[in-house]
């Protein structure tokens, strides 16, 4: 039976096989040459993996991403652990590897007065779902076909003029939060509170709108 693993537990078990534990999922990127190279190595990955409902693959000209979560528990599993080592290693056969590089996911954020009176909008406007788990009149919304962000509401307890209601959370690989965080301040940005680091920083623009790099880390 496969077990629901720790944010902590998941991160470790698959860290050095190039794995990330990022929002409940393990993700990686295999670089490659080309389009047919890709499909090679899906088609690897696959066959590794026995076709698994817990698999997802991107496929792109210069790599491939891939993405391991359980369908019944949207959180990674001792399951998702045990396919990682096994995608791992046959790709390694062909001489390439499994890395962190260029794998986030994105979700939105916003902030309502009557998050049940504006979630419906939402989820009819971008055709999104509920969660797997989750269908309360708060709880996030996701997109079905796993292209999307999902989106997150926040409970606001007044108004705030001059301030969005709309944030991005940047999800990253907690080893790369610092650098995608400098890189955000040395293009303008501004810090607002790394009040809950390492779980999240707020950053600003310019202008005062909102993004927040998040880790899995400081949430247990």
């Amino acid at each position: 039976m496969e077990e629901v693993l720790s944010r902590t537990a998941a991160s470790n078990a698959v860290g050095e096989q190039g794995w990330r534990f990022i929002l409940g999922a393990l993700r990686c990127s295999v670089a490659v040459r080309s389009m047919a190279q890709a499909a090679d190595v899906a088609q690897r990955v696959v066959e590794a993996s026995d076709a698994d409902d817990h698999l997802r693959i991107d496929l792109r000209p210069d790599r491939v991403i891939l993405t391991l979560l359980s369908p019944a528990h949207t959180r990674a599993t001792s399951k998702d652990v045990e396919l990682a080592h096994r995608i791992s290693a046959a790709v390694r056969e062909i001489g390439l590897w499994t890395g962190p590089d260029r794998t986030h996911l994105v979700e939105i954020g916003i902030d309502a007065l009557d998050i049940g009176a504006v979630r419906p909008f939402w989820k009819a406007v971008l055709a999104y779902a509920d969660e797997a788990g989750h269908d309360g009149p708060a709880d996030p919304i996701v997109d079905p076909d796993g292209h999307g962000p999902a989106v997150w509401f926040q409970q606001m307890d007044a108004p705030r003029p001059q301030r969005n209601r709309i944030h991005f959370d940047v999800s990253v690989p907690h080893d790369q939060a610092s650098e995608r965080i400098a890189a955000a301040l040395a293009s303008g940005g501004r810090l607002v509170s790394d009040d809950r680091a390492p779980a999240f920083w707020v950053l600003a623009d310019a202008e005062g709108n909102e993004a927040c790099v998040t880790t899995w880390q400081g949430r247990e």
